[in-house]
Parts: structure tokens; C-alpha cells; sequence
């Protein structure tokens, strides 16, 4: 299974996020250590807040913090959130159309290896993955 940008950025921020909790930190930062785009990354703290994950605070010294303990946010409740919109294979799109749909038995395997991957995510917390602590700047 291949997860989008979309996820793999939120969970990088969300991984940077978890091993700092009590730290603010701006989507500029974020996306500036991981070399992803701002606005990219704006749209998924986006998400992530609409959902209760991160919370976001706006003005001087402003950015996001996570809404809850890191071990209390699942990776799974992370992936379906952040791949929502996404299905592995077209047909199981709610408009998917295959010509084999009649006689497909891939499918039902696909079905099943999506469930299994979730379940493992599901065993897993923010917690569990966050980042190390980054060191002080010196100055």
C-alpha cells in the first residue's frame, strides 16, 4: 500500500509535533525542516485540526499543537483521516466500474490486505513514533 503526500506530510509534522508536545509550532517550520510545501502542509493542519487532532493558534508566536496526548492518537485514526478521499484500487471507488467485478477475486484479497494494514496502524500511537527530541539551538 502506497500512502499519499498528503499523509506522509501530516504524519511527518505530527511525528515533530509528538516529541515536543507542549511546543507551538508553525507550518512554516514544519515544512521548512521536512523540505515539503507550506502549502501543502497548511491544507493538512487544516484537516487535522477540523478533526480534533491538532489545535491552531493564530497570531505572535502562533501554529499548532497537538489537541491531545500522543498516545491517545492512533496511526490509524491518522491514516483515515489523511487518505479519506483516496481508495487503493479504482473499484472501490463508490463509482468504480471493472469489467471483472462479476468474476473478480482480487478484490476481496486487496479488501482484506487494506484491513490488515489499518489494524497494524491501529496498534500504533503518536506516541509510539514520535521523533526524537531535537536539541537546543545554540546561540
Amino acid at each position: 500500500m502506497r500512502l499519499t503526500s498528503f499523509t506522509d506530510y501530516g504524519l511527518r509534522a505530527l511525528m515533530r509535533m509528538a516529541s515536543a508536545p507542549e511546543q507551538v509550532f508553525s507550518t512554516a517550520e514544519i515544512a521548512d525542516e521536512f523540505k515539503v510545501s507550506r502549502n501543502h502542509l497548511n491544507k493538512i493542519m487544516q484537516r487535522l485540526a477540523h478533526h480534533g487532532i491538532v489545535e491552531t493558534r493564530k497570531g505572535m508566536g502562533g501554529g499548532a499543537v497537538l489537541a491531545r496526548p500522543a498516545a491517545e492518537i492512533g496511526l490509524g485514526e491518522i491514516v483515515r483521516l489523511l487518505e479519506q478521499d483516496q481508495v487503493l484500487v479504482e473499484c472501490f471507488s463508490p463509482s468504480g466500474d471493472c469489467a471483472v467485478t462479476p468474476v473478480c477475486r482480487l478484490k476481496h484479497k486487496l479488501r482484506a490486505a487494506e484491513a490488515a494494514f489499518l489494524a497494524e496502524c491501529d496498534r500504533t500511537t503518536l506516541a509510539d513514533i514520535a521523533l526524537p527530541a531535537r536539541a537546543p539551538a545554540i546561540a
